[in-house]
């Protein structure tokens, strides 16, 4: 790995490459991950219906912004995010507010799944459901493309800064962000990592 890469992590806790290291490649970035995190077949049915693509009804999109798994992993890559819920409730939220085709009734309706009827370990609490519709938000104001429809893979060999240039994803409202989610809850690790 080159100087700028990720550093490997013993757990899936501590994995997060911080929103300022964009000289990483993605294929760089997506290594780490991969020897850390789920697989597709890992992720509890109840969850895979309501964020996989694979499971939508032809012409009936019940949640925007849906993805397969290793596109989710390079979402989190981009926005500099790690595997912890606050993480995860950004990454799916900012995904679905850059479709800009999210409603408050979907809103409402994903935060209900995510707070409920998930499987308790996957489970957001009310922190991060505030962090998730922020991220709606953020992704909705963002002119980045969506990220549901980015072709990852002919960005393999890019540096994060180059990738997040060419989609258009704005550093500066990301990282505004950060700082305010930083302040508000200091006790998160998810949240006093993100500007590290």
């Amino acid at each position: 790995m080159s100087e700028s890469s990720p550093k490997k992590t013993a757990s899936w806790k501590d994995w997060h490459i911080p929103f300022s290291r964009d000289r990483v490649t993605l294929r760089e970035a997506q290594a780490s991950l991969s020897a850390l995190g789920a697989k597709q077949d890992d992720i509890p049915l109840m969850i895979q219906l309501v964020e996989n693509p694979r499971f939508n009804i032809p012409g009936f999109d019940i949640f925007h912004g849906a993805v397969d798994l290793k596109t989710h992993d390079h979402i989190h890559i981009l926005l500099g995010r790690g595997l912890l819920s606050k993480d995860e409730a950004f990454t799916i939220g900012f995904t679905m507010g850059s479709t800009n085709k999210v409603t408050t009734l979907e809103e409402n309706l994903y935060t209900l799944f995510s707070k409920h009827l998930y499987p308790k370990v996957y489970q957001f609490n009310d922190e991060d459901i505030h962090v998730f519709k922020d991220a709606t938000k953020l992704g909705f104001i963002s002119d980045c493309q969506p990220l549901d429809q980015i072709d990852y893979e002919k960005y393999l060999d890019r540096s994060l800064r180059d990738i997040r240039q060419d989609i258009g994803l704005e550093s500066d409202l990301i990282i505004a962000y950060y700082r305010i989610e930083k302040r508000r809850y200091p006790k998160s690790k998810a949240s006093r990592r993100l500007l590290d």
